[in-house]
């Protein structure tokens, strides 16, 4: 309530992309102060063994995680993990460091409860991520989201999705290729099937040759049809890849209740938030069953309340993630959802 009348509207007065910087450096000084971290946590967290999961070989203490974007390049994941999250994605990560688009490119749709983002894959590269990561040991998951840098054409990019793979195997948990992103020029025909046959084949044999396998997912668009949805699960099921997050933003702008003449004056980007919850759900259910439920999903898209996420934990989610719910909603929409799911056990 105090985020919703108070806290939001003030942090709404000023550009997505500034609050973001903003609230990434409150966090950091915050949990500096003796204490600040446990009252957070004792505040946010949910803890019962009936919200324990384990997906894909890991054990995760609830089913709600923070989508890749927020922690690009592992500055606050431990001081997120204090508001309840079991696991953090960092990322997207490139093999080189790159600034990513021009500002602005970052814009709310404040009535839709959606985003428009046109980031372009900003980060510090994939060295400088993994020395954070090895400096500061995580609280709980961390899953490592990479793709290829803007300027590596489609023909190189199994070069730099497998540099990302090396250098972050030791301090991540488990990896998300990314290879849908609507922000980035050619990205999206990484998609096509013998680009992505080749690199997830050459990952999973990279990561069956590690003492210690680390679970391996594709993030995948929602502007896919089902006949492309039927070729992804086919490759799943050939490369023995273990996952599935569905699902990434949509160029598409259909439903949306903000003005047309503003969404023409934002342009180009990926749309999150509220009008992508169906589309995501439909994916989710579609995957798990025409997977007969053998590809772990972990549902992402519209998640702005609990309401949101039971819903995708229903049509088959083994997890989820939010990312504009937790700017809309606030801290809080963890242990709401949290709540909810052991309500909805209990009952």
């Amino acid at each position: 309530m105090l985020y919703r009348l108070f806290i939001r509207p003030l942090l709404f007065l000023f550009d997505p992309e500034s609050v973001h910087y903003f609230v990434v450096s409150l966090l950091k000084l915050a949990y500096k102060v003796p204490g600040i971290g446990r009252m957070i946590g004792l505040y946010y967290s949910v803890n019962d063994k009936e919200l324990e999961r384990t997906v894909f070989g890991l054990k995760f203490k609830n089913p709600v995680g923070l989508a890749a974007g927020f922690d690009k390049n592992a500055e606050i994941y431990n001081e997120l993990s204090g508001f309840g999250f079991s696991f953090i994605e960092i990322g997207t990560i490139t093999p080189l460091s790159q600034p990513g688009n021009d500002r602005p490119r970052s814009f709310r749709l404040p009535i839709d409860q959606a985003l428009i983002n046109r980031m372009g894959i900003n980060n510090d590269g994939a060295d400088a991520i993994a020395a954070k990561l090895r400096k500061k040991s995580p609280n709980g998951i961390i899953g490592g989201n990479i793709s290829k840098n803007t300027l590596t054409l489609n023909i190189n990019a199994i070069d730099d999705y497998k540099y990302c793979f090396e250098v972050l195997y030791q301090v991540v948990d488990y990896f998300v290729l990314n290879v849908s992103c609507p922000n980035v020029g050619d990205i999206k025909e990484l998609q096509d099937a013998d680009n992505l046959l080749a690199t997830l084949t050459l990952l999973k044999e990279m990561s069956e040759q590690k003492p210690v396998k680390k679970p391996i997912l594709l993030k995948i668009s929602p502007d896919l049809n089902n006949s492309q949805l039927d070729q992804l699960i086919d490759m799943a099921f050939k490369t023995g890849i273990d996952g599935f997050v569905a699902t990434n933003t949509t160029i598409k702008r259909e439903g949306l209740e903000t003005d047309k003449v503003r969404i023409e004056e934002i342009g180009k980007g990926g749309l999150s938030g509220k009008p992508l919850r169906e589309r995501s759900t439909e994916i989710i259910r579609y995957l798990v069953q025409k997977s007969g439920g053998k590809i772990p999903v972990i549902g992402a898209g519209g998640i702005i309340d609990a309401d949101d996420a039971i819903e995708k934990l229903n049509a088959g989610a083994s997890l989820v993630q939010v990312y504009t719910g937790f700017v809309y909603t606030g801290p809080s929409i963890v242990s709401k959802i949290n709540k909810a799911i052991v309500n909805k056990l209990r009952n």
